[in-house]
């Protein structure tokens, strides 16, 4: 298995280390899931999210290019800007969602999910066209998020730059975060304030060290997967696998106001034709009146037993004390509220459809 540059302090804090798409990265670590996800909620976590891959897409073509490969709308970010897009198959389906940055017309960054980096890699390579350089430097970036409504206190102790002139969603090249040049953005996969910083592979420790003593006071603590993953849950972020996938189009999952429909990429026209005879399914919310913890792949029917789709992601939600699931079902049943029954260990159990996200983001915009 492969090794971020933060392994030895995950050990030496003795995190859960699992086989994570052939990483070896925490599920958690001794205070457990739920203390770490409500920490984050509270006050500040950091999680080291090194498997992600990095993309740069160069040169004169690059915009035009780029424009072409992605479902959201390239030509009108402004520098400094991120914006999250899909790249899709010709069927609409989903290659990976993934987080563009712009420095200029000719110069961008891509952020992709490790399961598919070098998938990704290969496809924009792949798809190469004009003047256009698309290199792979994944390898060399190591990257840490700091997420949680105290992220930005903590993190200004170790920069005179200030952190507030960063909004939601875009990024600044910061020269002095504890005496070094770094990439940061205001983005994240919590529903929660917070930053990512990226940081050349082997000054990577320096950082975690940096940060979890810069934020001691306010109870900051290193965030596993199992947390990261019921964090973006309850926010309703997508994971790739289960909300989004080969066969689950962007529009299937609810997220159609980042598909720009009136400009040619790949898959535009398959998701076009989609919409003009109706989205199949939709990705909806789902919250347990009846005991137990609903899985991804658990069949959802309606009150009379009809099949109408299977659970994407489901679990506890440790802001709300209680079992919560999203699921792919088909319309018109999608759209309308009131109750279902999810099928758990062979018994149905009740559920009512609720509004997203389970748990209100705290962005700072």
């Amino acid at each position: 298995m492969r090794r971020t540059p933060f392994y030895e302090k995950h050990v030496a804090m003795e995190g859960k280390l699992v086989d994570f798409g052939g990483w070896e990265l925490p599920i958690q670590y001794a205070p457990g899931i739920v203390e770490e996800h409500l920490r984050v909620r509270s006050a500040a976590g950091l999680f080291d999210v090194s498997h992600m891959g990095e993309i740069w897409v160069e040169g004169p073509d690059a915009e035009k290019w780029l424009q072409g490969m992605v479902a959201n709308d390239v030509c009108a970010m402004h520098d400094g800007q991120v914006i999250y897009t899909f790249l899709c198959y010709p069927n609409g389906g989903v290659v990976d969602d993934l987080l563009v940055y712009r420095y200029s017309p000719q110069r961008y960054f891509l952020v992709v999910n490790a399961s598919n980096a070098r998938k990704d890699f290969e496809w924009l390579y792949g798809h190469a066209s004009g003047d256009v350089r698309v290199t792979d430097v994944s390898s060399s970036i190591a990257e840490l998020a700091l997420q949680g409504p105290k992220a930005q206190d903590i993190l200004a102790r170790l920069t005179s730059y200030d952190l507030s002139s960063i909004p939601f969603f875009h990024f600044a090249e910061i020269p002095d975060l504890a005496g070094h040049p770094v990439l940061v953005s205001r983005t994240g996969y919590t529903g929660e304030d917070g930053f990512e910083i990226f940081m050349p592979w082997e000054k990577g420790p320096l950082f975690w060290d940096a940060i979890l003593e810069a934020g001691r006071e306010e109870g900051i603590l290193p965030i596993g997967l199992g947390a990261r993953d019921s964090l973006r849950f309850e926010a309703c972020l997508p994971l790739y696998g289960h909300e989004l996938a080969v066969d689950i189009t962007p529009l299937e999952a609810d997220l159609g106001f980042f598909v720009h429909l009136e400009k040619p990429f790949i898959g535009r026209d398959a998701l076009a034709a989609m919409k003009e005879r109706g989205i199949p399914r939709k990705i909806v919310a789902l919250s347990m009146d009846d005991k137990g913890i609903p899985r991804s792949g658990c069949e959802v029917r309606s009150l009379d037993g009809k099949n109408l789709g299977e659970v994407t992601t489901g679990g506890y939600s440790p802001s709300l004390g209680k079992s919560i699931a999203l699921a792919l079902l088909k319309m018109p049943e999608a759209k309308e509220d009131g109750e279902f029954l999810i099928v758990i260990h062979g018994k149905e159990r009740k559920a009512k459809k609720v509004k997203k996200p389970f748990v209100p983001k705290s962005y700072r915009k």
